[in-house]
């Protein structure tokens, strides 16, 4: 049976106003745009995470995502060798453009991990602090983020994101008002500030690949391991 000619093109019309709707609502969301170029001022949607993980295998849209942010992008020369190689490797300098100390200063990772850091501080960090204490965090305290080695330290297995610096682990946060909150006295401590690590750590796993608190084992008890590794279909850990 056929269709009448103006059926069918009423139809057409139907869904060329679907698509054009589509399109507009896509343009006034970008964080559910994947076509639309990452910026750090979009509210975080489902496309957002595949947004992050995919600035990991291209170093110039990454370099470009912290130009537009307002964030040095400069990279520092390639060093180390084997598995061990950093072939991508800056300062993280997130933090400073977002007037957050980095404590100890000087760390260096890859741009993912510069980018990630930028994004959960404006997205999560941030708006979490202010929510719940009513003030600003303004120093972040980290035990590292290069460490030639392998997943729990062992002499075989797979190699750790330390080993090419593309993680950090992050082990306290200092507010405005002087307040410090530490992941291994404060996880289960008082009810603001174990609320508070436990909301930042669930917001790192929309920015970083890989999110690893006290709750996955005693490793990480002092700290959250933060890493930008590379998975298919944007698969990402968050423990």
């Amino acid at each position: 049976m056929s269709f009448p000619f103006d059926r069918i093109v009423v139809a057409l019309l139907l869904l060329a106003c679907l698509l054009l709707a589509g399109k507009g609502w896509l343009l006034e969301h970008p964080g559910h745009n994947p076509w639309a170029a990452l910026t750090l001022d979009e509210q975080p949607g489902w496309a957002t995470p595949r947004k992050l993980s995919a600035l990991s295998a291209d170093r110039e849209a990454c370099r470009a995502f912290l130009d537009r942010s307002g964030i040095d992008k400069t990279a520092l020369e390639p060093t180390g060798s084997g598995m061990c190689r950093r072939e991508d490797r800056k300062r993280v300098a997130a933090p400073l453009a977002a007037e957050v100390s980095l404590v100890p200063s000087g760390a260096e990772a890859t741009c993912a991990v510069d980018a990630a850091m930028a994004w959960w501080l404006r997205h999560g960090v941030q708006p979490q602090a202010e929510a719940i204490f009513g003030s600003r965090v303004v120093r972040i305290e980290q035990l590292g983020t290069y460490n030639c080695r392998r997943i729990g330290n062992g002499a075989a297995g797979n190699w750790s994101e330390h080993a090419t610096g593309n993680a950090i682990d992050i082990s306290a946060f200092v507010l405005a008002d002087g307040r410090r909150i530490s992941v291994r006295k404060d996880w289960a401590g008082s009810v603001n500030a174990a609320a508070f690590l436990h909301a930042v750590r669930d917001s790192a796993c929309t920015a970083f690949s890989t999110v690893l608190s006290p709750d996955y084992n005693a490793a990480h008890a002092d700290h959250l391991h933060l890493d930008q590794a590379s998975r298919s279909a944007g698969w990402r850990a968050c423990r």
